[in-house]
């Protein structure tokens, strides 16, 4: 048998089982969008390729089973427009840019529907992929997950640790942007411009580029940074939840990372998904309310770029004028006691309160921050 043939086989008798509701030719169909048009290369990989492939075959297979399989095309259409812009990097990105626009209007899924739709008339790899998937079905009712399910895949993908859709996104600035010969406005001048320039008091000239090469390594650096303060965040929630909750929450946190739904980590943690999910309402509670707000604030606060002294909660400007005009006169003051960096007795003294009060009311300020940041 070959190794085509075992894949066939495998994908076959596990379809069978997973999508017992959907018939033959819809399973077929799958099977051949997971393999691929080349199913040649699978014959000439070693092992540690052809596990990696079949690791990718079964990533894209979750997608389409969790979110676009037999859901109807709105519903799934919007179900990757929320996955994709529940992505932090994304979404601030796309926020910074609103903020610093003429139109301040637009929201995240408004821009990032342009991006998708940009993407799927003119990337090459997505053209391709939509024509492998008209032929392997002509069913629309088919034929539509697995656009979409090929098309979150896609924009995932990393690339030097960002998600793809993000230099996408870069990509679509830069042609939106007004520059270039062709898009000088009537009655304006152009000046063609050296990369250099000399400056009158020295002979050393002034190299433009200079200024993009530090740009684009100090944003590396940046990304670097966010991703071990992203790490370490992980391993002292995990070690939390060891301590606090058990093994059972550290391992479900792991899993949960990896992309398993919920009923795959109840399955994998042999418990019924009730249970589960109890257990996933615990470690929220423990994640917002204790961890990020008590145990380990200056840590989390770092990695989302949500301190109150420096980020503004995460908010953009606009968003943090709509906050502030909610508070009452008693919550500005206790935002402002923190961003002057008073101690925790200290504030709950000055207003009259018990500690039990201050975490209180705190608890509804970070909250009413994070609602309005996602």
């Amino acid at each position: 048998m070959t190794v085509v043939e075992k894949l066939v086989k495998d994908w076959r008798k596990r379809l069978q089982t997973e999508c017992a509701d959907q018939n033959q030719k819809t399973l077929e169909s799958m099977i051949d969008w997971l393999l691929g048009e080349d199913r040649d290369r699978y014959e000439t990989m070693s092992a540690d390729q052809l596990e990696i492939a079949e690791q990718a075959m079964d990533y894209r297979y979750r997608i389409l089973q969790q979110r676009y399989l037999g859901v109807p095309p709105e519903a799934a259409y919007n179900r990757l427009m929320q996955r994709l812009s529940s992505l932090f990097l994304i979404r601030n990105k796309i926020r910074t840019w609103v903020a610093l626009s003429r139109d301040r209007q637009r929201s995240v899924v408004d821009v990032l529907q342009e991006v998708i739709q940009e993407l799927l008339q003119n990337d090459r790899y997505l053209q391709q992929q939509i024509a492998w998937i008209t032929k392997c079905t002509s069913n629309n009712r088919l034929r539509n997950p697995l656009i979409l399910a090929t098309t979150e895949e896609y924009c995932l993908r990393p690339i030097r640790n960002q998600p793809l859709l993000l230099y996408r996104f870069v990509n679509y600035l830069r042609r939106i942007q007004r520059g270039g010969v062709t898009q000088v406005p009537t009655g304006d001048l152009v000046r063609v411009v050296s990369e250099e320039l000399a400056m009158d008091e020295t002979d050393n000239p002034i190299n433009l580029l200079d200024a993009q090469a530090i740009a684009q390594y100090q944003e590396s650096e940046a990304w670097e940074e966010r991703e071990r303060q992203r790490q370490t965040v992980k391993k002292e929630f995990a070690a939390y939840l060891e301590e606090k909750l058990g093994s059972l929450a550290a391992k479900w946190l792991e899993l949960y990372l990896q992309g398993h739904s919920q009923e795959a980590i109840a399955q994998e943690l042999n418990m019924p998904v009730k249970q589960m999910y109890r257990l996933r309402e615990k470690i929220s509670y423990h994640a917002i309310r204790i961890f990020a707000m008590k145990n380990q604030p200056e840590l989390v606060a770092s990695w989302l770029k949500t301190s109150l002294q420096e980020n503004s909660l995460g908010l953009a400007q606009a968003e943090w004028q709509q906050y502030w005009e909610n508070l009452t006169p008693t919550q500005r003051q206790l935002l402002d006691q923190m961003k002057a960096g008073k101690s925790v007795p200290e504030i709950a003294q000055d207003l009259n309160w018990k500690a039990s009060k201050f975490w209180s009311e705190w608890s509804k300020l970070y909250l009413a921050a994070q609602t309005i940041r996602n």
